[in-house]
């Protein structure tokens, strides 16, 4: 967790991510990423300079496997034990586009329908900025999804303004990799919720990390290539507010 915190205090500065007085919300949707940047962050307001609070929010998405939907007990524990307010709010997301619409491709309009429903459900709680999970690994994924199959450069943001909504997101874990995240994970105890939607691991994305392992694996610290060249492009929005480009370790770790 140490090196997680070093991870992610350095991309909220890198990025101004926080300000003064903030009210950060984490969506938690009970996977690892989530958890470790919910852990992160409440450890992390103890002793950073710029006084700011958080709060956790899981959208439950309504799945059902076996009679009994995704059980988010031991969140609500965890949030207790961290002292972090905790809400979960409750929507048929998942008969809405498996039941009723039938999504071939359910993955775009899952996004949309879950990033609407949380906005909503922090601006009724007066909260304007929303962290989310995305990684190190998140974003060299997306910028070879954007690149294959909508032939352009590009990617999320570390920081993104959504004006017709006034919410503010921010991706703290962009310098942390997946499996520094897994290893944290485990060693802190997190209690991943286990995901039962029909689409998971059966994705464009999963392709995607998929040939990406394979080379980086044939050439060694590809990754790491890659995610310094979106750095100096620099894409939109990507390059860091004093301009520090120092390399990072390879994975986040």
């Amino acid at each position: 967790m140490d090196k997680i915190l070093s991870h992610v205090r350095r991309c909220v500065e890198d990025y101004e991510m926080i300000q003064p007085g903030d009210r950060i919300a984490v969506g938690v949707s009970g996977g690892k990423d989530s958890l470790t940047l919910l852990a992160a962050l409440a450890r992390l307001q103890t002793f950073y300079p710029i006084p700011f609070t958080v709060e956790a929010f899981t959208l439950d998405m309504g799945h059902v496997d076996g009679g009994a939907g995704m059980d988010f007990t031991q969140v609500a524990a965890l949030c207790e034990r961290l002292e972090v307010p905790y809400t979960q709010i409750p929507s048929e997301i998942h008969h809405i586009i498996f039941d009723l619409r039938r999504e071939k491709n359910p993955c775009s309009m899952c996004a949309k329908m879950r990033r609407g429903a949380l906005h909503n459900a922090i601006v009724q709680r007066g909260i304007r900025k929303i962290a989310l999970g995305h990684h190190y690994d998140d974003a060299i994924e997306t910028f070879f999804l954007s690149l294959f199959y909508e032939g352009r450069l590009s990617c999320f943001q570390p920081v993104t303004y959504l004006d017709r909504m006034g919410i503010c997101q921010i991706r703290p874990l962009l310098y942390c990799g997946e499996a520094l995240i897994r290893s944290t994970a485990e060693r802190e105890g997190l209690p991943v919720v286990f995901n039962p939607c029909p689409a998971d691991k059966n994705t464009k994305r999963e392709e995607i990390k998929t040939l990406i392992k394979t080379l980086d694996h044939q050439y060694p610290g590809l990754k790491g290539r890659v995610f310094g060249a979106m750095r100096r492009l620099p894409l939109p929005a990507w390059e860091p507010v004093e301009d520090r480009r120092p390399p990072l370790p390879d994975e986040g770790v």
